[in-house]
């Protein structure tokens, strides 16, 4: 399993990330940022985006793309504690970096679950974001906002949030948890190109939130996985679905 491989900042937190660019091509590229979703559970917060490396090492590879991961902050070697806005700015901080570091014909964003639903909601205002792919995403964040408190202490159970002080200020945390509506930025998105995948068999988010992103979007395309779970990164089908479809977009650069 590959390291993370350098880092960046978002503000004044170090965040570690993993890039790579293919043999032999440095210019004209299209570029992939893989974005990971909220950790499961104290090991997982630790080992965030440790297995997306070797999806990154493929993109790049297999397709001829710069691709890159990072862990937002909060979670693995990334300084910080989690909340939507940190996340957010986290991400537009990467869409920076590889702009720096690649200066490519575009940018695509890849999330699983949270990740996806996030990318989701940066890419809708942001113009350099030419198209998305979102594997069991959310369409909003109503369950964790519903109660505040009791998603904050999770995050601190897991370890996501770190700081006993942090949030400095709990109802801008938890409004934050409102403002950002995949939902509405699938409206905002379009008409960019927009994949979504689900797993038949996902017992943490409904598959009734990724129809309603295609539904908000208007001409995205949705692909249920048959018999698979949440973890649609560990499902070799939705991974070739995700090949072929970036192979398809990088025609179009």
């Amino acid at each position: 399993m590959a390291d993370m491989n350098g880092t960046f900042q978002s503000g004044d937190l170090t965040l570690t990330r993993y890039l790579v660019r293919p043999p032999g091509r440095h210019v004209n590229l299209p570029a992939v940022i893989l974005c990971h979703g909220f950790p499961i559970g104290p090991l997982d917060a630790r080992q965030s985006a440790t297995t997306f490396p070797q999806l990154i090492d493929r993109i790049a590879n297999d397709l001829g793309w710069a691709a890159m991961t990072f862990t937002f902050r909060g979670c693995g070697e990334s300084e910080g504690d989690f909340s939507l806005q940190g996340w957010i700015d986290d991400l537009r901080a990467a869409i920076d970096h590889i702009e720096e570091e690649v200066a490519p014909v575009g940018v695509w964003l890849i999330g699983t679950n949270t990740g996806g639903s996030l990318a989701l909601c940066a890419a809708a205002d942001d113009p350099r974001v030419r198209g998305c792919v979102l594997l069991g995403p959310r369409a909003d964040f109503d369950d964790w906002a519903d109660q505040p408190r009791r998603f904050l202490e999770h995050a601190r159970e897991i370890g996501a949030i770190r700081h006993p002080s942090f949030p400095p200020a709990f109802d801008e945390w938890t409004r934050e948890l409102r403002r950002f509506r995949p939902i509405d930025a699938a409206n905002r998105f379009a008409p960019r190109p927009l994949l979504v995948m689900h797993g038949a068999d996902d017992e943490s988010v409904p598959i009734t939130d990724s129809r309603s992103l295609v539904e908000s979007h208007g001409t995205a395309e949705l692909r249920v996985i048959t018999g698979a779970g949440h973890r649609l990164r560990h499902d070799p089908r939705a991974i070739a679905v995700l090949m072929g479809w970036l192979d398809r977009q990088r025609v179009t650069t």
